[in-house]
């Protein structure tokens, strides 16, 4: 069966994004300092450089050699990504891409939409809750893990026992309020360190959720 991993940025207070974020700005007030680290290098993400070679639109990532390895090594792992409503809407659908080459998406919302963004994206919309949203991405994901997107996707399954690790970018920056990725938890969580890799302007931490 998939891992399921939540993988994301965050800053040393433990946000994901700063305050007031939205459509006009994703990442809220200061948030983009959360992501210096995927532009400060000058080695690019081998997999968003093959996309682009079949013209699909990527982000122009250039990151240290260290955190390119780990980045590299994320995205071979992933085989589906879960996410919510929100964070497909502040996105916009990421432009009809998907937040990965070529990787399904599936987003956990109370309706779906009338319309998708037009482009090499795989969405489906899954109206009966998180656990059957991670499930099919299980199924679609197959030997590889589903990762999971935005704050309360991970917190939805942190309290129903789906998510099996944490992966965090952990970024030297205090952005003071915002979007907080471990709320709503229903309990403490113990977690066992399973790696650690110190790169520039950020620190890549994994751990295995202890149950």
């Amino acid at each position: 069966m998939a891992t399921v991993v939540v993988g994301l940025t965050m800053s040393l207070d433990g946000f994901v994004a700063g305050p007031d974020d939205g459509s006009e700005k994703p990442l809220g007030e200061g948030g983009e300092r959360l992501f210096d680290w995927y532009f400060d290098g000058d080695t690019p993400i081998r997999q968003y450089r093959e996309a682009a070679g079949r013209g699909v639109p990527v982000p122009p990532f250039a990151l240290s050699r260290t955190s390119a390895e780990v980045f590299e090594s994320l995205v071979e792992e992933t085989g589906a990504v879960v996410t919510g409503r929100r964070t497909y809407d502040i996105t916009n659908g990421w432009n009809g891409n998907g937040p990965l080459p070529e990787r399904p998406l599936f987003v956990v919302t109370h309706r779906a939409p009338a319309t998708v963004p037009a482009g090499e994206g795989r969405y489906t919309f899954v109206t009966e809750g998180v656990a059957e949203a991670v499930a099919r991405a299980r199924e679609a994901a197959g030997d590889r893990s589903v990762s999971l997107m935005g704050a309360s996707v991970p917190q939805q399954c942190l309290r129903a026992g789906l998510l099996d690790e944490v992966q965090l970018h952990l970024v030297p920056v205090l952005l003071g309020s915002g979007v907080r990725l471990f709320d709503h938890l229903g309990g403490a969580v113990r977690l066992e360190k399973l790696r650690a890799v110190d790169a520039p302007g950020v620190t890549h931490l994994r751990y295995r959720v202890v149950r």
